[in-house]
């Protein structure tokens, strides 16, 4: 089947490829710096007793979980010019993986926090943290370890995710698979390239989940430093 395949076509086109795959890697970086804003954020809101914070965060993350990418995608892209709001494609791509993916980030934390003993936050009640001390001291290095390996599953979702941004014209990975198929008309070789460079990505963010995940079996709790 592929007896034609032209391994000198994709050499000629490896520049193009390495410019994707730089740009897939800084969009993939953006997009989760963001969803972990996103995240955060949305994570405070659920765990607060006021419903006037509690409920928009959990809409919000039910809404986002229940639809699928690409439609928020086309959303952002189309429904923004309708109410007069222009965006680049990049910065819209960026916009809609941070925003979808940062709703699973608020989830992962949230899950976290809530792994933490009730009793450790009744001690620093009692010792007389404030809120953002118990917090900071008590509760947030404790949900570290729990949350790093889920974060780094999320981060390699996000990284196959950026694919869709080929669809509004982003220049990344799939995209220079795109362009190879269409100017040669070699689909195999452009696509089986892209994914290559996927793997080659994925198997590197797996080596970064395992080595943390074996970082936080050695290292003591309360000691991340």
């Amino acid at each position: 089947m592929l007896e034609n395949f032209s391994f000198r076509t994709i050499t000629e086109y490896l520049p193009l490829f390495g410019y994707g795959f730089a740009a897939t890697l800084w969009l993939s970086i953006v997009s989760f710096a963001g969803a972990l804003a996103v995240g955060i954020t949305l994570c405070a809101m659920n765990l607060q007793r006021s419903q006037a914070l509690k409920v928009p965060a959990k809409i919000y993350i039910d809404v986002i979980r229940a639809t699928p990418l690409l439609a928020q995608l086309y959303f952002l892209y189309f429904g923004l010019p309708r109410l007069g709001v222009v965006l680049p494609e990049l910065f819209i791509g960026i916009l809609a993986l941070s925003l979808n993916s940062g709703a699973y980030v608020a989830e992962i934390i949230r899950a976290g926090i809530l792994s933490i003993s009730r009793g450790q936050v009744e001690a620093g009640i009692a010792s007389g943290m404030t809120y953002f001390q118990r917090m900071r001291l008590v509760v947030l290095p404790q949900a570290f370890r729990v949350t790093i390996p889920p974060l780094l599953g999320q981060a390699i979702v996000l990284v196959k995710d950026s694919a869709l941004l080929s669809l509004i014209s982003v220049s990344e990975l799939t995209r220079a698979g795109q362009l190879l198929a269409s100017d040669r008309f070699m689909p195999a070789e452009g696509f089986i390239t892209t994914a290559a460079c996927y793997l080659a990505l994925y198997y590197g963010l797996k080596t970064l989940a395992a080595s943390s995940e074996r970082w936080l079996r050695l290292r003591p709790t309360g000691n991340l430093k």
